[in-house]
């Protein structure tokens, strides 16, 4: 895994090379993530609108015949969720519960009001999954535990190991009643973007969610994470190449 972070950080160095990015670039490149990201991370939880679908709902607000209004809303509420992620990147705001909370509420709203941004108040199952969160009497302990954990770990691992763990720990504790996967990403692309690296974007198609869903599954039965952290390191990679492209 050294040599995936040694490519890792000479992508990572050509693209600091290229700053600062010109306008125009910067945009496009959002542009595209935007959709992109909104449309795979919906996929990955089951949303059914297409990535074209999703475009024409966030850039022109238009319904899609056929598609649930919850759907909607889930394309809407992610670019939200984005954007918020974007402006405390941006104003150099620390991972704290509120900070998370916010993320939440902004993945529900209009969904599910009353849980939005509340940690669960009752035990979850994860559909296909052998591995049991943990009882909701410890969702808040486990929290604060995972906040020392990220307090004592964000100097010390790469920032991309940083990411794919936070992700883990989080959806291994599966704080929230619902929309846990959506916030997961969303939380290891915040730690992402503020070290300077562009957005990991899941693929929704079927062999890479299969993937992404293994890699979870080993590392909450066995402890074994490193699966899943060479998946969000391939992620890292590809969007790397993908930007230096533009150039």
């Amino acid at each position: 895994m050294a040599n995936d972070f040694q490519l890792i950080n000479e992508l990572k160095q050509q693209l600091d090379s290229k700053r600062p990015i010109p306008t125009a670039v910067l945009k496009n490149m959002r542009d595209v993530y935007l959709i992109e990201w909104t449309y795979n991370s919906n996929a990955i939880e089951g949303n059914t609108l297409t990535l074209l679908e999703t475009k024409i709902v966030i850039e022109e607000g238009l319904t899609i015949g056929g598609k649930r209004l919850k759907e909607h809303f889930e394309a809407v509420n992610h670019v939200e969720a984005i954007e918020y992620v974007e402006d405390i990147v941006a104003k150099k705001e620390e991972l704290n519960h509120y900070t998370l909370k916010n993320i939440h509420s902004l993945v529900l709203k209009n969904i599910d009001n009353e849980n939005a941004g509340k940690y669960r108040q009752n035990n979850v199952r994860i559909s296909g999954s052998e591995h049991r969160p943990p009882e909701h009497i410890f969702v808040q302990q486990e929290m604060d535990n995972l906040m020392h954990w990220y307090e004592v770990s964000k100097d010390i691992l790469h920032p991309v190991e940083l990411a794919a763990l936070l992700h883990f720990k989080f959806v291994y504790i599966h704080p929230f009643t619902d929309g846990n996967g959506r916030t997961a990403r969303l939380l290891m692309n915040f730690i992402l973007m503020q070290h300077g690296y562009p957005p990991a974007i899941i693929k929704a198609d079927p062999v890479k969610r299969i993937q992404y869903y293994e890699a979870l599954e080993l590392a909450s039965m066995t402890g074994n994470t490193d699966n899943f952290v060479k998946l969000v390191i391939d992620g890292v990679e590809d969007n790397l190449k993908e930007y230096l492209s533009m150039f």
